[in-house]
């Protein structure tokens, strides 16, 4: 799952939080002492850290499902991060299993891949910005973000401080700033320092300002700082609108700007000018980035130009720079992150450290500790990208086609942004009003009792069924029902104003911005959410089978449809920002 948006804004926000999770209190299943047990549909009791690949047959089976994964989250995948090798591989992987089943290619020039263009910006270590002769430090008196080649330039700039944003007696008019980088201070918020102002209030108050420099770098998230510094991929051609910068200063930088603490200096006081400028270069990742795209063809000639598109994504977040002990990050977690990434860090008390330490004892009985730094992405989203691939062939293997077409599209870079659906959808292989739906698949993996509150082998979160289409909702209920499926719906998380965003957080909002309805099914989150913890020995195949079964189902009854699913609400703006 998604752990920005894709508008720069709100991708700061995001660039510090993170999907959802919960934790069990209880330790690990320990692993078997001899050889496997037999699960039902094959898989073994207790599951190993690797497993060896056996051929899999046209039905959804656990067994198949486990062996799709075990080789999709692999160490070998390096984390399949967007615009690296790992995630190139992965598609790779997925291509070949598409031309093994004998589907359709429905990517670009008669193969399964649509390459999504992209850029690689990367901040310029050499910019000597800052005062004339005394340039600040990159990431210690200052941080930037790209916002393309459209920035204005500061070299050369006035400085202005614009006082204290929160605070009307102590902010300075916005007519004084034009050309000038306008340095700002931030009232603390009610759960402490506060380190950024949203920019459309500040473009509003200041709009034709050469750039806003927020004092608050030491407050910012230790998330976003590595965010910041690292490279970033844009799809297309990067930003050249004309626009402010934007970026933080160190309080002791923006001393030096004003020959004194920022406290004691007045709203619109000069500071000395910049010289100098904030630089990024710009190249192409040495593997290209890419959707891979796939059809099986229907069976109604007069309904075969329409598809009902299943779609997951093949990223995840690649490596840490540090390795971490595998157990001792799990135990953690399950005390202090029940929400895995999207929790922050914290000291434990005594007694969550006691507990921290009885569950690293179980595991340490059973277990050596293991050095990790792959974030395997075995749930988020291997779960979905193999879900898929296992409809594909029950699906050609079925005697009865579907009337429409099924379009099958792995997503990449959806953990970067929704930058691969974003793309196929504004660049889509086949007509984009042709896709009567889209079915998103992200983490259904888990949803055991020890990962949510109140999950099973029943338990199901469903997000924007009814968004769009009313009908499209009832018929997801009604094939859960009439197929005897036995799942219970999970709608919390798709509620209005909900601030998880999860609405906005995956591929699906992609198709929904064009006005195609669609459903978005998790199992839910966990403690391993985005943590090198996310591995295929975690993974409960028997959920993943069911899960899987229910949405093929659903698929073919749509694609079965005498008519699309009707729309009960108006198609949004495509370029809007997506609301919960």
């Amino acid at each position: 799952m998604n752990a920005r948006t894709t508008r720069w804004t709100l991708a700061l926000i995001g660039a510090v939080a993170a999907a959802c999770s919960r934790a069990s209190t209880a330790s690990d299943p320990a692993p078997a002492a001899s050889g496997p047990v037999a699960r039902t549909g094959g898989v073994p009791a207790t599951l190993p850290l690797k497993h060896a690949p056996r051929a899999t047959a046209a039905a959804i089976t656990p067994a198949d499902l486990m062996t799709r994964l075990y080789q999709f989250a692999d160490d070998s995948m390096e984390g399949r991060e967007f615009g690296e090798r790992g995630n190139f591989k992965a598609t790779a992987y997925i291509a070949a299993e598409l031309a093994r089943l004998g589907l359709e290619p429905a990517g670009e020039n008669g193969t399964f891949f649509q390459t999504v263009p992209t850029m690689r910006r990367t901040f310029d270590t050499s910019s000597a910005f800052g005062p004339r002769g005394a340039p600040f430090t990159p990431w210690e008196e200052f941080a930037a973000i790209d916002l393309g080649p459209g920035t204005r330039s500061l070299d050369g700039a006035a400085v202005m401080y614009g006082g204290l944003w929160g605070d009307s007696t102590r902010l300075a008019r916005g007519d004084g700033a034009a050309g000038k980088l306008v340095v700002l201070s931030v009232t603390p918020g009610p759960q402490g320092p506060r380190w950024n102002i949203p920019r459309p209030q500040l473009i509003a108050r200041f709009p034709d300002a050469a750039g806003f420099a927020i004092v608050a770098l030491e407050n910012l998230p230790g998330g976003l700082l590595d965010f910041l510094r690292e490279p970033s991929l844009r799809v297309g051609e990067p930003e050249t609108r004309v626009q402010p910068a934007h970026l933080w200063l160190s309080a002791a930088a923006a001393g030096r700007l004003f020959g004194a603490p920022i406290g004691s200096v007045r709203p619109g006081a000069a500071g000395s000018p910049i010289a100098g400028a904030i630089r990024y270069r710009s190249d192409t990742p040495e593997y290209p980035a890419r959707n891979v795209v796939a059809v099986l063809r229907g069976s109604d000639p007069a309904l075969r130009g329409q598809y009902v598109a299943i779609g997951a994504h093949s990223d995840h977040i690649g490596t840490g720079s540090e390795p971490v002990d595998h157990d001792s990050l799990r135990a953690y977690n399950t005390v202090m992150r029940p929400l895995g990434a999207d929790d922050p860090e914290g000291s434990p008390s005594p007694e969550q450290a006691a507990r921290i330490t009885a569950v690293l004892d179980s595991l340490r009985r059973v277990r050596p500790a293991r050095l990790d730094s792959i974030g395997n992405g075995a749930d988020d989203d291997g779960s979905g990208s193999v879900a898929i691939l296992e409809m594909a062939e029950a699906l050609v293997a079925a005697a009865e086609k579907p009337k429409r077409s099924i379009l099958f599209v792995w997503h990449t870079g959806e953990e970067a942004g929704l930058l691969g659906a974003a793309y196929f959808t504004d660049h889509p292989t086949v007509p984009r009003d042709s896709i009567v739906t889209a079915l998103n698949i992200d983490m259904i993996g888990r949803g055991t009792a020890t990962d949510v509150p109140n999950g099973g082998p029943s338990y199901l979160q469903l997000i924007g069924s009814r968004r769009l289409s009313r009908e499209l909702g009832d018929l997801v209920e009604a094939v859960n029902t009439e197929g005897n499926h036995g799942f219970r719906f999970d709608y919390q998380f798709d509620a209005n104003g909900h601030p998880g965003q999860y609405y906005c957080r995956s591929d699906h909002y992609e198709y929904a911005r064009y006005g195609i309805p669609v459903t978005f099914f998790s199992t839910g989150s966990h403690r391993d959410y985005h943590m090198v913890t996310d591995e295929p020995q975690y993974i409960d195949y028997g959920q993943l089978a069911r899960v899987t079964t229910l949405i093929r189902d659903i698929a073919v009854r749509v694609a079965n449809l005498d008519h699309r699913p009707a729309l009960s609400a108006p198609k949004p703006d495509p370029e809007g920002q997506c609301v919960q």
